[in-house]
């Protein structure tokens, strides 16, 4: 539905354009149009050739899918738009942490740590904590010609709170080499969610290595 046509040049990252015969939109919780570049919701605003026309026995569920965001399709991803209407999907909205009744979405805090210059790539999970319920520790690939240290740590926790604000800031960065992708390349929190918490791997059948 949102592709990159031989027509169109090729960005990095980006899914490209909505397909002929979709209209799809990058919108903040109330559906107006978010700003160029900032992370909001993706919607579709109306139906699309071939289009879903229920969910098999939840009729429940196909409803929500087109009343929680206005009248618009909402199947539940984070996106940005560019100036040139191209689309880039984040991740899940409902992939959230708890943080003081607070609820963060990973892919927000992830998008605002890769906006730092040193920053190639960048994941985030939610920890238990006493306190807070829970804690945001980001695993961080830094760019060529930038070395880890406590220096470039506080830099992007101060860049993360002038971005999202102070309740999105990690308490713990860790640099890594590489991140857990599916061969496909979508980044497996749930692994490093695991790793860190000495849980069971779980289905690792689609890891990439």
């Amino acid at each position: 539905m949102i592709t990159t046509v031989p027509a169109y040049p090729q960005k990095p990252g980006k899914a490209g354009k909505p397909f002929w015969g979709v209209e799809a939109e990058v919108v903040d919780r109330e559906g107006y149009p978010e700003e160029a570049n900032k992370v909001g919701y993706l919607i579709i605003k109306q139906p699309w050739p071939s289009a879903l026309r229920t969910c098999w026995g939840e009729p429940e569920r196909f409803e929500k899918y087109w009343t929680e965001i206005d009248h618009y399709y909402f199947a539940g991803d984070l996106a940005t738009k560019d100036e040139d209407g191209y689309i880039m999907i984040l991740g899940r909205a409902d992939d959230v942490i708890n943080v003081s009744g607070h609820r963060i979405g990973t892919a927000e805090v992830e998008s605002a740590l890769v906006s730092h210059i040193a920053v190639a790539e960048a994941a985030v999970i939610g920890k238990p904590h006493d306190v807070k319920g829970e804690s945001i520790k980001a695993f961080v690939i830094l760019k060529q010609g930038h070395e880890p240290n406590e220096t470039l740590i506080k830099d992007l926790k101060m860049h993360v709170r002038h971005e999202l604000g102070s309740l999105a800031v990690p308490d713990e960065i860790e640099f890594v080499e590489k991140l857990p992708k599916t061969r496909s390349g979508k980044i497996m929190r749930r692994v490093l969610k695991a790793r860190e918490l000495g849980l069971p791997l779980g289905d690792i059948s689609t890891l990439e290595d």
